[in-house]
């Protein structure tokens, strides 16, 4: 099981909402302010199988917009181990 931490520009974030949504990936999204012109963000935290982590993060990859900002990011993601998993 893995964690993924996506942190996306906000004006990304309804369309690779629904698209990870309709490929069946539940997503919890947390707003967040970062970077240096502290402009909005929004954290997705997305609990996986480690085998759908590669499919997960093309569907971000794919629905990224390209920033107008030079030396801007498109996301950042992390994926973390996750040691235990309690649904209930």
């Amino acid at each position: 099981m893995k964690l993924i931490l996506a942190i996306l520009r906000d004006e990304d974030v309804e369309t690779i909402s629904h698209e990870m949504v309709s490929h069946g990936f539940r997503v919890t999204r947390i707003a967040s302010t970062g970077g240096f012109w502290r402009r909005g963000n929004t954290t997705f935290m997305i609990g996986i199988e480690d085998e759908k982590v590669d499919q997960a993060i093309q569907v971000m990859k794919d629905h990224c917009s390209q920033p107008s900002e030079p030396n801007a990011h498109r996301a950042t993601i992390f994926v973390l181990n996750v040691a235990q998993y309690d649904h209930f």
